[in-house]
């Protein structure tokens, strides 16, 4: 198959993954471009899905298994495209690769780590933590390859890991490179990012250390993450036997995301159940506008309601207040099935951010966006397409769906051309 039959993937997240198994799988050439070191994008960063609660490692190891053996995949980590030119069938695409100072004879031994003397904030884990400049992104990673944060290098620090490789995998010279390929076809699959604590001012802003976005709250969940599973509050390490969950933070609301973000109902509520299995005498309240739990989940919100240690409460949360003392944080409610406005005190406070679309972040993009920076879904130009969450807030089973069908319109396009 010539070269400019092939199909560009942008994003390496579940979504990307599934449109590049898909189409590689019937014959086609696929070119998957990922800007982290990684790929399994957000969903490597979750502790389980819901409604099965079962860990997201199972998915993306399906994945990796169908990727590494195929040869009409490359895919290309710490990359991102810059330009795009041309047309259906005539892509052309020029993609820069930022160095990881780490090439491909890393056996994931861990020894430049350990030699390592500085350290960098672990964006891994929401910056809850800190690892080594050298260091493996996470336990799962794929490829299974260090990475040398150069920016948290001081003086001659890699050479210390230099010197503790004897497989000769740390390159500390190498330089970007810049990449021309042409595609007949191109995909965006470039997910999404948490909103910004810092832009809720009604919600602490990010400032108050047992205020926590969900997705930190993964993170806290997780046998690989800062507390190694145990749910911890941030500020002083105590158990948390009380948590609310504050919904549509950041979300249908004007100044912030005007978008519902389709996953915070059924986010919070596996969270909730993430407290009740560690602490069985835990408490969750649950603090929502309006509950989305459509189809098969419903059932899952039925098991929520049938704890009577978890609280579904509706109101809008109107101040998040956080004792300097006790580190216990006051939520100030407006009740509205109570008909009153009401204070409660919690250890932790878990603020369901909203889905941001990371589509406009993306250097030389060909994608046609919508308001709020959403790709236009079947009004793109002729040859590009959007998946999974860069076309809508949608959750991982949907993503995948959404995904196998824009693989399919990609392969027509080709076909077309």
């Amino acid at each position: 198959m010539a070269e400019n039959k092939s199909v560009l993937v942008v994003g390496g997240g579940i979504s990307g993954m599934t449109v590049a198994v898909e189409a590689a799988e019937v014959g086609y050439k696929v070119h998957l471009v990922e800007r982290n070191p990684f790929l399994g994008g957000r969903v490597a960063q979750l502790n389980k899905y819901f409604p099965k609660m079962c860990p997201p490692y199972c998915g993306l190891e399906i994945n990796f298994r169908r990727i590494r053996p195929n040869t009409d995949i490359s895919w290309m980590t710490t990359s991102e495209v810059v330009k795009v030119e041309g047309g259906p069938g005539n892509f052309t695409v020029t993609v820069k690769t930022n160095p990881r100072y780490v090439n491909e004879n890393c056996t994931g031994c861990n020894k430049c780590a350990e030699a390592c003397p500085n350290e960098r904030v672990n964006g891994f884990n929401y910056g809850m933590d800190k690892s080594k400049a050298a260091y493996l992104p996470h336990p799962m990673s794929f490829p299974m390859r260090y990475v040398i944060d150069k920016s948290a290098c001081g003086g001659d620090c890699g050479q210390a890991c230099k010197a503790a490789c004897k497989y000769d995998a740390v390159e500390l010279d190498q330089q970007a490179a810049t990449t021309e390929l042409k595609v007949g076809s191109i995909v965006y699959a470039t997910g999404w990012k948490p909103y910004d604590m810092a832009k809720l001012e009604i919600l602490g802003k990010g400032e108050m250390k047992n205020v926590i976005s969900n997705v930190m709250m993964e993170r806290l969940a997780s046998a690989s993450g800062p507390t190694a599973g145990k749910i911890l509050r941030p500020s002083d390490g105590k158990e948390v036997k009380s948590v609310a969950f504050v919904q549509c933070a950041g979300s249908r609301d004007e100044n912030h995301l005007s978008h519902c973000s389709s996953i915070c109902c059924m986010a919070s509520l596996k969270q909730a159940f993430y407290v009740r299995e560690q602490y069985e005498d835990a408490k969750a309240e649950v603090f929502y506008i309006d509950l989305r739990t459509p189809g098969r989940y419903e059932k899952f919100l039925n098991r929520a309601q049938a704890d009577e240690n978890i609280t579904l409460t509706k109101g809008k949360v109107a101040a998040v207040s956080e004792n300097a003392e006790t580190g216990d944080v006051t939520v100030t409610i407006e009740d509205v099935f109570a008909g009153v406005k009401r204070q409660a005190t919690f250890d932790m406070v878990v603020l369901a951010t909203g889905m941001e679309p990371e589509l406009a972040s993306v250097g030389g993009t060909a994608a046609t966006l919508a308001e709020g920076g959403f790709a236009v879904g079947d009004l793109q130009k002729p040859g590009i397409f959007s998946a999974g969450v860069a076309k809508a807030p949608v959750d991982v089973m949907t993503s995948i769906q959404d995904s196998t069908g824009t693989a399919l319109k990609a392969i027509q396009s080709i076909v077309r051309s």
